[in-house]
């Protein structure tokens, strides 16, 4: 539904990960005017999608929701796990 803003986190985290083959990136509808993304990475992968204190995971937030932002989506929830 979003194809822009999954391809612009997915390519986002691609470029952090060692293994860029196994980051998907997952869209959910949520309530009206939510929407949701999982990211999912390798599980060697999280500690550097995290980062310290979960730094590196806040910056993405704050990206994705302004890139969003851009593309007149009001509200962007994300999730960050491993397979």
């Amino acid at each position: 539904m979003h194809e822009n803003l999954i391809t612009f986190t997915e390519n986002l985290v691609k470029s952090l990960v060692k293994d860029p083959e196994m980051v998907k990136v997952q869209e959910f509808l949520g309530d009206e005017e939510v929407i949701q993304l999982e990211i999912l990475v390798s599980d060697e992968d999280m500690g550097t999608v995290i980062g310290r204190s979960g730094k590196m995971a806040s910056a993405l937030r704050v990206l994705i929701q302004a890139a969003a932002y851009n593309m007149n989506i009001k509200k962007v929830r994300i999730n960050i796990d491993s397979f």
